[in-house]
């Protein structure tokens, strides 16, 4: 059984600083999080339960939460579950479970992103800068990220907010907006698993190719009037998606 841990805090050197919430109940690994996080500048906690992630979560806001799958008491599973249900904070799944199901499991529960133990210091940096790199780019407003509508919709690319017809706010992770996005941008064309990869702004350590069907899954659930039969992304032969809506620039 794992031991109980104190939170661990490490400062970053200038305000404000990127805040990352490790759920992790092996110490050493945890330790070692930490260790990492903070020699990349970040600001970090640690805890090692569920019951002590609620806890800390109701006193602080977290910019990315690095979630172990195999916990005491409520699995790391559940708790992406619950947590996806009202929050949109990126969340990285970690586990020793290699199986490609066990990985779809993960991405289905709402994690942006998942990664094998053991796993390499570098390619973990790299994806967490990547996720936070793509949870932050509302702040880039870049030409042409001008609202678009499609049949009924709004998606802003600014402020990452997707409405329905009657402004309800919508939530969708990182990485379902960042795919939602991609079709927007582009239209009544096929695209395959590696196309829309390669646009999103995930880069080189971004989700496995077969993420995406997860992600393009969990966007019917929230935008088809009946995701079982959908009319707006629509599967192509040979592993390719298509956008079928007219989208245009808000008014």
């Amino acid at each position: 059984m794992a031991r109980p841990m104190d939170n661990v805090g490490c400062s970053v050197p200038s305000p404000p600083s990127t805040r990352i919430l490790v759920v992790e109940d092996d110490r050493d690994i945890a330790m070692m999080l930490i260790e990492l996080m903070k020699d990349a500048g970040y600001a970090a906690e640690t805890v090692g339960s569920a019951v002590e992630m609620d806890r800390v979560l109701k006193k602080r806001e977290f910019n990315l939460i690095v979630l172990d799958g195999m916990l005491p008491g409520e699995d790391g599973f559940s708790i992406c579950r619950r947590i996806r249900a009202s929050d949109t904070t990126p969340i990285l799944m970690l586990t020793a479970l290699t199986k490609e199901v066990d990985r779809v499991v993960g991405l289905e529960m709402g994690a942006d992103d998942y990664v094998t133990k053991p796993f390499s210091s570098r390619e973990l940096l790299a994806r967490i800068k990547a996720l936070l790199r793509r949870s932050s780019y509302s702040s880039q407003v870049k030409p042409g990220q001008d609202p678009m509508t499609f049949a009924g919709w709004r998606i802003d690319p600014v402020t990452r907010e997707l409405t329905d017809m009657d402004g309800v706010h919508v939530p969708l992770t990182t990485a379902e907006f960042d795919v939602l996005l991609v079709f927007c941008e582009n239209p009544r064309q096929v695209m395959n698993r590696q196309d829309i990869l390669a646009r999103t702004h995930a880069g080189a350590a971004g989700p496995v190719e077969r993420s995406i069907d997860v992600h393009v899954s969990r966007i019917r659930q929230k935008i088809e009037p009946n995701y079982k039969e959908p009319i707006f992304i629509k599967t192509v032969r040979l592993g390719g998606y298509i956008f079928t809506p007219e989208v245009a620039v808000a008014s």
